[in-house]
């Protein structure tokens, strides 16, 4: 029955979901596509097509042709990649893959805490190097009594305080509104840089969090504090944390996440000072399985008439 429908897939996100999506429904891949053609295939969909499956963070603004459109099942939680004024203007609802992800990205920036704190990675080639033998190791900083400031307290946030509280960090926040919870709240983003040890960004990619963390908040931070970031890289202004890393402003920093991934600012592959992962917050093999999961259920409740999964609602 579901074969019948056309679902467009506007880019690659993950190959096992796409290959159920192949199998389930008569799909289109986007992505394979040279803009001539792509323009085609939109054309030759129209009417016929009301389905679009997505990457949050990152989509062909093509898609917003189809103007049969009624579903965009994104693949992601952050959905800044998706022009909501444009597509809710038309009634077209939106998607994404919450609380499956909450867990792998909350574990992944106590690795990233751990690993800058006590300087995992400088430690490992140290020993690989054949340094060990001429002297020892320089110490790190320990997490216990140390306060964590977390920018951006929701689903993912709440979840590293939960971890963190287990090292016997002492928690603090800032978000849009206070929240239900024992941890200090600070009204912005400066106050809590300069309570906090350690700095913790889960903060929204968009226009209102645009470069929002530069120079002033890595001067709060400290020399002795760590910057992590898995939330978004537009968040923060790169060049000015290259050089706060550089200048000795900033302590450490732990970063999963770029303004323009892949490509990642030059000046940070140089420094010792910084651990750089490719953007693999939700990346393990349950995780994925799960988001790809609820991508499908979201596109069948649509064609079913179904109450949508996880729809996004603001």
């Amino acid at each position: 029955m579901l074969k019948r429908h056309h679902l467009l897939i506007a880019n690659k996100f993950h190959e096992e979901t796409i290959d159920r999506l192949d199998q389930q429904y008569q799909t289109h891949h986007l992505w394979k596509l040279t803009e001539s053609r792509k323009k085609l295939l939109i054309e030759s969909l129209e009417g016929q097509c009301r389905l679009v499956a997505t990457a949050s963070w990152n989509t062909d603004p093509l898609i917003y042709n189809l103007k049969s459109l009624k579903l965009i099942a994104c693949f992601g939680v952050g959905i800044d990649g998706i022009d909501l004024i444009t597509i809710r203007n038309r009634g077209v609802r939106v998607t994404n893959t919450p609380d499956v992800l909450t867990d792998a990205v909350a574990d992944l920036a106590m690795g990233l805490l751990l690993s800058t704190s006590r300087n995992l990675v400088n430690a490992d080639k140290f020993v690989r190097t054949g340094s060990w033998q001429k002297g020892a190791f320089p110490f790190g900083s320990g997490l216990a009594g140390k306060t964590l400031g977390i920018a951006g307290l929701g689903r993912i946030g709440l979840a590293i305080a939960q971890r963190a509280e287990a090292f016997k960090l002492k928690i603090e926040y800032h978000s849009r509104s206070k929240v239900n919870q024992p941890y200090g709240y600070h009204p912005s983003l400066e106050a809590l840089a300069t309570a906090s040890d350690f700095f913790l960004c889960v903060l929204p990619g968009g226009d209102f969090t645009k470069n929002r963390i530069g120079k002033n908040i890595f001067k709060k931070i400290g020399p002795a504090g760590i910057f992590i970031n898995i939330g978004r890289g537009s968040c923060v202004d790169e060049e000015a944390l290259a050089q706060s890393l550089s200048n000795g402003d900033l302590g450490a920093a732990g970063l999963d996440v770029y303004s323009r991934e892949p490509e990642v600012n030059p000046t940070l592959t140089t420094l010792s000072n910084v651990v750089l992962l490719p953007h693999i917050g939700s990346a393990t093999i349950e995780t994925r399985e799960a988001m790809g999961q609820l991508v499908i259920d979201n596109l069948n409740a649509e064609i079913c008439n179904k109450k949508l999964i996880s729809e996004v609602k603001n």
